[in-house]
């Protein structure tokens, strides 16, 4: 209301000045066209001037548009064709959402020429043509959306190295996200492809070196990345210990292993008999000491007792641990073939037993067995050797047996009939 009243009095205000400055500004206009004149004030000349330029302007924009009604029907044509292409390309999108792969194809690429956005179209076009498993067709598609919009180049790679990984080409998803990965570090979806891809090719090396960007941007959980991490590198020592080649890479292994990881006992073991295959058993003997004292673990106990190293200063070390450990049946079988390396026949026969007391064993006996054949005590091997095979015998899967009260000569049925019957079982 304030408004309106503020506008009312500038108009009368502005009314007044203008009355005023007709009255205190006299003249006339005088237009003379042969014998012809006319005359008019100066004031309502002025108005008529004003009003005939204001005809005149609306005039020539009137004809102006008259001149180009093509043009001015090809702008319509084309917003009504880009409002018809938004309606196909929505239908299309909910069609592919749906599972209707066929239709939301069809739409989308109906669409593509007269859409504003070309490239959205052809590559979920591609993806419906991917899912009907007209893969051809998804390649054609994708490359027709490289082709509609500048710049697409990294949109359209990580579409096809999905696809790619979807189809189980996983060399070749592998190398377009190689390349994505240089131009486009540390982006989100090429380092989740990645690490899918790395997984599908056994790539090791790969996927340890890419664990710590996944973490770096929250692409991973930490259970699964040390699931990973410790799968990555168990793999890569198994292969450096297979292939037998130079120790100084499994080495950097092992240095560049998170923390939490070199205290592992199947990471430990494996980088020991590493380290042995590679003449380094020194190392290996004090890996798997120090290791001890932190993760005390019979793998660990057992592999100390095969090393082939200072055998009587590690049998000292064995013998302070059996100090806390009086009653541990693995740590005394290490204890007595320690002995044995050392020649101590009567105190490696003491320990093996022993352990045998502790837990009985088929390798304790056939150590024991060993033992006493070599010392001339062969009955005692004898008895050893029984109770080694009995102990085996044990740990053996329940199958059905030739019985020793068979007929002769029926031989060949009897073990038809456990065959059988390992059959029905």
């Amino acid at each position: 209301m304030r408004k309106l009243i503020l506008i009312v009095v500038l108009g009368l205000a502005l009314g007044a000045l203008f009355g005023q400055l007709m009255m205190s500004v006299p003249g006339y206009w005088l237009v003379r066209v042969g014998d012809t004149s006319y005359q008019t004030s100066f004031w309502f000349g002025l108005v008529i001037l004003l009003a005939a330029f204001l005809v005149l302007h609306f005039g020539l924009r009137v004809l102006m548009r008259l001149s180009r009604p093509m043009s001015r029907f090809k702008v319509w044509n084309s917003r009504t064709r880009n409002r018809n292409a938004m309606k196909r390309t929505v239908r299309g999108l909910v069609a592919l959402a749906e599972g209707r792969w066929k239709k939301a194809e069809k739409s989308l690429v109906k669409a593509a020429d007269d859409s504003s956005t070309p490239l959205v179209n052809y590559l979920s076009a591609a993806l419906a043509a991917h899912y009907q498993g007209r893969y051809e067709q998804a390649d054609t598609l994708l490359k027709r959306a490289h082709l509609s919009t500048e710049g697409a180049d990294n949109a359209v790679g990580m579409m096809q190295a999905q696809l790619m990984l979807d189809r189980q080409q996983y060399e070749e998803a592998l190398a377009i996200l190689t390349r994505l990965d240089r131009q486009l570090p540390n982006h989100p979806q090429v380092l989740k492809q990645l690490k899918q891809a790395y997984l599908s090719v056994s790539d090791w090396d790969g996927l340890r070196r890419l664990m710590p960007r996944l973490g770096a941007q929250q692409l991973i959980s930490r259970e699964e990345r040390e699931q990973l991490e410790l799968r990555a590198y168990r793999e890569l020592i198994v292969h450096e210990a297979r292939e037998g080649g130079d120790i100084e890479r499994v080495r950097n292994l092992w240095a560049d292993m998170p923390d939490h990881l070199r205290g592992h006992i199947e990471l430990i073991v494996l980088y020991a008999e590493a380290l042995v295959r590679g003449n380094q058993e020194a190392i290996a003997e004090r890996l798997l000491r120090h290791s001890l004292k932190e993760h005390w673990d019979s793998r660990l106990v057992l592999r100390y007792g095969l090393l082939n190293v200072d055998a009587s200063r590690q049998l000292v070390y064995a013998e302070k641990w059996l100090q806390e450990r009086p009653n541990d049946p693995d740590l005394l079988l290490t204890l007595g073939r320690l002995s044995l390396r050392n020649a101590y026949w009567a105190k490696a026969r003491e320990y093996f037993e022993a352990s045998q007391r502790q837990r009985p064993s088929g390798v304790v006996c056939a150590e024991l067995a060993r033992l006493y054949a070599n010392l001339g005590e062969h009955n005692k091997s004898q008895l050893f050797y029984r109770q080694s095979v009995e102990l085996l015998d044990k740990s053996l899967p329940s199958l059905p047996q030739p019985s020793e009260a068979g007929e002769p000569g029926k031989g060949s049925g009897s073990r038809g009939k456990a065959k059988e019957g390992g059959s029905r079982a």
